[in-house]
């Protein structure tokens, strides 16, 4: 819930449903390029499931035909990060390459920039019918983030990791 404006006198109303146990689920990158120019944005959302290794390495593996060249994955210390099925598929994949964060360090993440624009700003007061309803909105504006770059580098910028961008 965000404030919001209504014409005086008028408080505004938000109708949903509660009670609900639906949720949506994300896996998200920020993408930047050799030559720190461009920068990218690939989300993935999943209705009324669980991020799994498995999940994770199909969405890597649509990340890995989308992307040329090398990746170097900064990643959280999520446990599907660091499970076996996922060290077996990079250990398969060399144009991949981890580096893990400090433990609890959600400020390093540029991908967490993305998730908390996207709550506090187009998502905020959003009332869905369901979790699809969700997904699909949030993909929506997902894909308007990714198309502005100054957004982007905010996010990354906002890391304060040493990563230079043109």
């Amino acid at each position: 819930m965000r404030r919001t404006w209504a014409p005086r006198g008028e408080t505004p109303i938000l109708r949903q449903r509660t009670r609900s146990r639906q949720k949506v689920s994300a896996a998200g990158v920020v993408t930047i390029s050799p030559q720190r120019r461009r920068l990218g944005l690939y989300v993935a959302l999943y209705p009324n499931a669980n991020i799994t290794a498995a999940v994770l390495v199909g969405f890597l593996r649509g990340l890995r035909r989308h992307v040329r060249g090398p990746l170097i994955l900064i990643w959280d210390r999520l446990v599907t990060h660091r499970a076996r099925s996922m060290k077996a598929f990079l250990d398969h994949c060399p144009r991949f390459r981890t580096v893990l964060l400090p433990p609890y360090a959600p400020e390093l993440n540029a991908v967490e920039y993305v998730w908390g624009y996207l709550k506090g700003g187009p998502l905020a007061n959003h009332a869905p019918d369901d979790a699809l309803e969700l997904a699909r909105t949030a993909v929506r504006h997902a894909r308007t983030i990714a198309g502005k770059q100054h957004l982007l580098r905010g996010f990354v910028h906002a890391t304060r990791l040493p990563l230079r961008l043109g």
